[in-house]
C-alpha cells in the first residue's frame, strides 16, 4: 500500500502531549516499528515545551490555557508537518483526534470546559489544504486493518 505514513508521535507512544504523556495505539506502534509511520509532533516541532499548558483553538488563534497566543508556534509545526510529509512523498496521515494540531472534524471549543466544536486542527487544515488525507485513530484503524494488519 502506502510507503510511508504521517502518524502523530503520541499515539505511537511518545511521550510528547501538553501533559507530558502519551495516548499510545498499538496499531500505531506496529506502523512505526514496520517503518511505515513517519512520527510528528507539531507542537514540539514548532517550539513548545512539554509538558506545556494546554492550549485550544479559537477561530484562526491558538490561545494557551493562560491566555498566550501560540498561533505562531502551532503554524509553524504544522507547516514543518508538511514538509515532512512532502519530503517523504506522504499522502496519507493519522493524527490524534480532537487535537488544536492534529483534530480533524471536531476540536475543543476554545473554553477550557471539555466542550467540542466543529473544526480542524492546524496541521489537519494545513495537509488538508495540500491534498494529503487525514484520519484521526479510528478511521485509522479500519485502514490498518484493510491494508496492514497481519
Amino acid at each position: 500500500m502506502q510507503d510511508k505514513l504521517l502518524v502523530s508521535a503520541c499515539l505511537a507512544g511518545k511521550n510528547c502531549r501538553y501533559d507530558g504523556k502519551s495516548q499510545k495505539v498499538d496499531y500505531v506502534c506496529d506502523l512505526v516499528k514496520r517503518g511505515i509511520g513517519v512520527c510528528i509532533c507539531p507542537e514540539q516541532m514548532g517550539g513548545l515545551d512539554t509538558p506545556r499548558v494546554p492550549s485550544e483553538r479559537v477561530g484562526d488563534l491558538v490561545l494557551s490555557k493562560e491566555g498566550k497566543d501560540v498561533t505562531e508556534e502551532f503554524e509553524f509545526g504544522a507547516y514543518e508537518a508538511l514538509n515532512i510529509a512532502q519530503e517523504f512523498e506522504i499522502e496519507y496521515a493519522i493524527l490524534k483526534s480532537d487535537s488544536p494540531s492534529c483534530g480533524k472534524g471536531r476540536i475543543y471549543d476554545g473554553t477550557f470546559t471539555g466542550n467540542f466544536c466543529e473544526g480542524n486542527g492546524f496541521t489537519t487544515d494545513v495537509l488538508l489544504e495540500h491534498g494529503i488525507v487525514v484520519m484521526d485513530e479510528n478511521e485509522g484503524k479500519l485502514w490498518y486493518d484493510k491494508y496492514y494488519k497481519k
